[in-house]
């Protein structure tokens, strides 16, 4: 009765349009009013809403969106672009191969998929089409490229997962890393053999040397971020937390004094911008700990881990049904969502199964991320809409090889533990 209760306000209420995180909340309240089975008071609520942003890991995203924000808008996005363009843009459909790299240098910084969209789309997409490019692949190409934001580190989903399984952010940022650069290959791969089979536009301007470097040396700054996040978690100087404040500290410098497309007055739009955008990730923590705590209270994960026990899986077979899971619940709920909901229920049956807590981890934070690029609630796709003015269906006909080269990566890592481990 009371799983029948909890999950059925929680489907009611979104499938009226209640945001995720009001939809979490609510449903655990009326479960303990309403349930016969829950002698506990309400006020327990309030207990695991604060208990559950009570991690010093999570301040890691607030730092992270602010310092993605004023990327953004400081000028270091275009540097990007311009030296990814310079290293790969002249081939046959060589800008194409340019927005996979930029995406990727730029998910080095954000660590996020829409904002990699919207910031390399809005550098690019315009051009591309006016030379040549065709609208839906290029659209649909931005989509997924999008998608190595949340993968190639630092990433906020991983700093989520880190916080809710006691995984080293660091482990997961490595492992990240390698298998994000492994995407890129494979869409840079897709990318070459689809211009040439429809004759995608080729630049016959060559950047000399001299371009290269000029280019190399604006975006220094840049490419300083990755380092300072990077070298300062893997080398123990600092932690996550820490490592997300100083590139704040770094972008912003970079931003008013270097390349100097930041004012002070800039200051105070971003920061109410992101502020926003990390309260909504954090309000969606807060509430899915309180519903994820009822669950586990009410004893249904015991009930759910005793039968899927006793199903004899093997650990392959319980990875894959799990992924399987993961990608349909990414279809209608929003990937941190997903994480902080499915986490806590199905990370204890993993480890009984041996599984490493890295290796699980990819798979749901990969998972999350092919949520973004798949209707309904596909912020990728509504994010390339915003750039390219095309209709959503358009974009998800363009974005279709490029989605099936990410999900043959995906299920290799499924399928392969070594590819999520080999760096740990």
């Amino acid at each position: 009765m009371t799983g029948i209760i909890l999950f059925g306000i929680f489907a009611v209420l979104l499938i009226i349009g209640v945001p995720v995180a009001v939809a979490l909340g609510c449903a655990t309240m009326a479960t303990i009013v309403f349930s016969p089975e829950i002698t506990i008071t309400t006020t327990v609520v309030a207990q695991r809403l604060f208990g559950g942003l009570d991690s010093t890991s999570l301040m890691a995203i607030a730092f992270f969106v602010l310092a993605g924000n004023l990327m953004t808008k400081g000028g270091i996005s275009r540097r990007l672009v311009d030296l990814a363009n310079s290293m790969v843009g002249g081939v046959r459909g060589g800008m194409s191969l340019a927005l996979v790299l930029a995406s990727a240098f730029f998910a080095a910084l954000s660590g996020s998929a829409p904002a990699t969209v919207i910031a390399i789309g809005s550098m690019l997409y315009a051009d591309m089409v006016r030379i040549g490019y065709p609208k839906e692949r290029t659209a649909g190409l931005l989509v997924v490229a999008g998608g190595l934001g949340p993968v190639i580190p630092p990433s906020i989903i991983m700093v989520v997962y880190a916080t809710m399984t006691g995984a080293s952010v660091g482990d997961m940022f490595k492992s990240g890393m390698l298998i994000g650069v492994t995407i890129m290959i494979a869409l840079m791969a897709i990318v070459l053999f689809l211009a040439n089979k429809e004759q995608w536009p080729k630049s016959e301007v060559r950047i000399t040397p001299k371009e290269f470097g000029i280019n190399f040396l604006k975006a220094i700054p840049a490419l300083m971020l990755p380092i300072i996040i990077l070298g300062g978690i893997y080398s123990g100087l600092l932690t996550p937390t820490e490592s997300a404040s100083v590139a704040v500290v770094w972008a912003l410098i970079a931003g008013i004094f270097i390349y100097r497309e930041i004012t002070v007055k800039d200051l105070v739009p971003i920061i109410l911008d992101s502020a926003k955008s990390a309260a909504m990730v954090l309000f969606i923590v807060a509430t899915s700990t309180a519903f994820s705590w009822l669950f586990t209270y009410s004893g249904i994960s015991k009930m759910l881990i005793d039968s899927i026990i006793g199903m004899h899986l093997n650990a392959a077979m319980f990875c894959l049904i799990v992924s399987i899971i993961l990608l349909l619940f990414g279809t209608f709920l929003e990937g941190i969502a997903t994480a902080v909901l499915l986490v806590p229920v199905l990370w204890p049956i993993a480890s009984t199964l041996g599984i490493n807590v890295i290796h699980f981890g990819m798979i749901v934070c990969i998972s999350n991320v092919i949520g973004t690029m798949t209707p309904p609630v596909a912020v990728n796709i509504f994010s390339a809409a915003s750039v390219s003015k095309l209709k959503m269906g358009d974009i998800a006909k363009g974005e279709i090889p490029f989605f099936a080269g990410y999900l043959v990566v995906f299920f290799a890592v499924v399928l392969i533990p070594a590819i999520s481990t080999f760096l740990i």
